[in-house]
């Protein structure tokens, strides 16, 4: 699979010494990653079925195999059907690659001399061509496009949910914070792993100085560092944070920063709901 990078006129494309423009350019670095050399073996016996062939005069031993099954002579564009695990054999793709009718546009390696469409030079080396399946998969950008200030968080690390159907944050992983600290981005990590994560005191903070027009404050410590603390307590480890000074400094959970941030505002959550109203029994 792959994106399609440009799309040029009929006449700017490669084309055979016969005049015959390719429909499409796929780049051979996506064969070995994956593996994948089904594409290129299909490659070849596209055109080979496409062309037909004729075996006459051909006494190898890969010929008299295609003989005996009654395929000496085939016409182009014949449907073909291969056994499961007794694909066509090398010398077999190879002696049908010059046994093909028509010109040989394709020489026995599969591959053929292609000229530049914009110039009309040939190209250096010889190059693979053939008939394979191309399927266009619907993955369209209308349907991918997305964007989030603010948004839903996870309940348990507090970090934006992915994905656009969640209305999520753009996930920055592993291999990207390596990326930033190659090149010595230290703000840009800094708040990317908090205030636009899960430093949630933080980020309410930001946003609150971004709408008053203030300088944005110090970002908090990260709820994924409250969580992996809270593992290792599970696992029976006492876990200290120091400052700087060599002070302890004290790991409140989310509810408690919340709390603690409605007494600054004056707001009295401990009082129950009912409490100063009188009861049924009273009156």
């Amino acid at each position: 699979k792959g994106v399609i990078s440009k799309i040029l006129p009929v006449e700017d494309m490669p084309f055979l010494e016969d005049g015959t423009a390719v429909d499409i350019i796929l780049n051979p670095l996506g064969v070995p990653g994956r593996m994948n050399v089904g594409q290129i073996l299909e490659t070849h016996l596209g055109w080979i079925a496409a062309r037909g062939w004729d075996l006459s005069g051909i006494e190898e031993a890969w010929a008299e195999r295609l003989r005996d099954k009654g395929f000496a002579q085939v016409e182009p564009r014949t449907n073909l059907a291969t056994p499961v695990f007794d694909g066509a054999r090398e010398e077999e793709i190879t002696g049908l690659l010059s046994s093909t009718r028509g010109a040989k546009l394709v020489e026995s390696s599969g591959k053929a001399r292609l000229f530049d469409g914009r110039s009309g030079e040939p190209f250096p080396y010889p190059i693979a061509v053939g008939y394979i399946y191309i399927l266009k998969l619907l993955h369209l950008v209308d349907d991918k496009i997305h964007a989030r200030s603010t948004g839903p968080y996870s309940m348990i690390t507090q970090q934006p949910l992915g994905g656009k159907a969640q209305f999520g944050g753009q996930r920055f992983g592993e291999m990207e914070v390596w990326a930033l600290e190659a090149y010595g981005a230290a703000y840009a990590l800094q708040e990317l792993l908090t205030i636009k994560s899960d430093d949630v005191l933080g980020r309410v903070k930001v946003y609150e100085a971004i709408v008053k027009g203030e300088n944005i404050p110090e970002p908090g410590i990260p709820e994924s560092f409250k969580v992996l603390i809270k593992e290792m307590q599970s696992l029976c480890l006492n876990v200290e944070v120091l400052s700087s000074d060599g002070t302890s400094i004290e790991m409140r959970d989310t509810d408690e920063d919340v709390f603690r941030a409605a007494e600054e505002l004056g707001i009295d959550l401990s009082r129950r709901p009912n409490e100063g109203a009188m009861s049924v029994e009273e009156i």
